[in-house]
């Protein structure tokens, strides 16, 4: 009892002592970090990882290297890297983890976070992977929640949103704005051009004229690549912090993403992204958001959307899923617009389905039992070639 009592006290003042060194208190936030894959290889990695720990990360490095002040957990590839990210999260061992792939359910995306050059100001990009719906518009009018839960995690009380001329900008602008006469509290950025207005052109990317920038998954993927490598000529990207957490309404697991071109200076970024969201307890902030947004009509607004979308004529088939279960195969290949039928299509005929996004791209997610049956059902309808 009385050796137990003392190793309390020890950790307790040992918490102390590391919240004066970090600036918070409480224990070093645990973030898992997979090194195998890198286009630079696992040196690039590593390093990344001792530079985040001398800043107050407990990295567990996942990859065949050591280092002082690293914990690593071996494993023989980067397949194997994956499971065990996965298994570290799902048994809490680590609080959150940056990787180069993850397949994010639909309706989760990630809030990329770079440094503008033009002025060197931080500006979030919602989003850069993943799929917050197959709709676009519907993706962008979420796009915009998620990146003010990321920026207000990040210490920005009260973030401004802009949003990139792309297609859909001005249907997003509208449904944005009628958000916010229905009292969800969004500041829209005005942009650095003479005529001003939240639609952001090319010169506010390089000026950083929004906290937030929202556009499509593609559109923020490829801004961040420019943004973080444009000085390198784009194999090595050397600033930032890279595509970010994984947000979506329920979703509690902290994701962050990196790419294979990333060197060490953008990687540390990541790992610190990740720090501060869980200093800023981003779950709580989702969930307040999420809250509010609905309370304004977020799902009525998105619901609204969707009718309008679809042909009048086009009456939704009924189908049910069949029983759950683990679903650990992917098959890839299908369209983003196809995904949910496909899924459906699979339903139709006794195969358990879910959608996801892969790191090529959308996917279904199978068992291994029936991973055979599923592709041939779905190149058989046409949705796979």
């Amino acid at each position: 009892m009385a050796n137990s009592i003392e190793k309390m006290i020890a950790s307790t003042f040992m918490d102390m002592a590391e919240g004066l060194e970090s600036g918070h208190f409480g224990r070093k936030p645990k973030i898992a970090l997979t090194g195998m894959g890198s286009e630079h290889g696992e040196e690039n990695s590593m390093e990344a990882a001792v530079a985040a720990a001398k800043e107050g990360i407990d990295v567990y490095y996942i990859g065949t290297l050591e280092a002082e002040g690293v914990t690593t957990v071996k494993v023989a590839d980067e397949e194997e890297g994956h499971r065990k990210m996965e298994e570290l999260l799902k048994n809490k061992e680590v609080d959150a983890a940056v990787t180069m792939h993850f397949p994010f359910p639909i309706g989760v995306s990630t809030v990329g976070r770079a440094v503008t050059p033009a002025k060197g100001r931080e500006m979030f990009v919602a989003t850069t992977t993943g799929t917050s719906s197959s709709d676009r518009i519907e993706g962008m009018i979420k796009n915009a929640v998620y990146g003010i839960i990321a920026a207000k995690a990040c210490g920005k009380a009260n973030p401004t949103v802009g949003i990139l001329n792309v297609d859909g900008a001005r249907q997003t602008e509208k449904a944005l704005k009628q958000l916010k006469d229905n009292g969800y509290d969004i500041t829209f950025a005005e942009s650095a051009r003479a005529d001003g207005g939240c639609v952001m052109r090319g010169n506010d990317v390089l000026q950083g004229s929004p906290d937030i920038m929202v556009c499509d998954s593609l559109s923020g993927n490829i801004l961040i690549k420019m943004l973080s490598s444009f000085t390198t000529g784009g194999s090595f990207e050397a600033t930032g912090y890279g595509y970010g957490p994984g947000i979506g309404e329920g979703y509690d697991q902290l994701v962050l993403i990196i790419s294979r071109a990333s060197g060490a200076p953008l990687i540390t970024g990541a790992l610190r992204y990740a720090k501060q969201l869980l200093e800023g307890k981003v779950f709580d902030i989702a969930k307040a958001e999420f809250e509010a947004a609905n309370k304004a009509g977020l799902k009525e607004l998105l619901e609204e959307r969707k009718a309008a979308a679809k042909p009048a004529q086009a009456a939704e088939e009924d189908v049910k899923a069949p029983a759950k279960e683990p679903v650990t195969s992917q098959i890839a290949g299908i369209e983003i617009m196809d995904l949910e039928d496909g899924v459906k299509a699979l339903w139709k005929q006794g195969i358990y389905a879910e959608s996801g996004m892969g790191c090529t791209g959308p996917i279904i997610l199978v068992s291994d039992a029936n991973f055979e049956k599923a592709q041939e059902e779905l190149k058989k309808a046409g949705y796979i070639g």
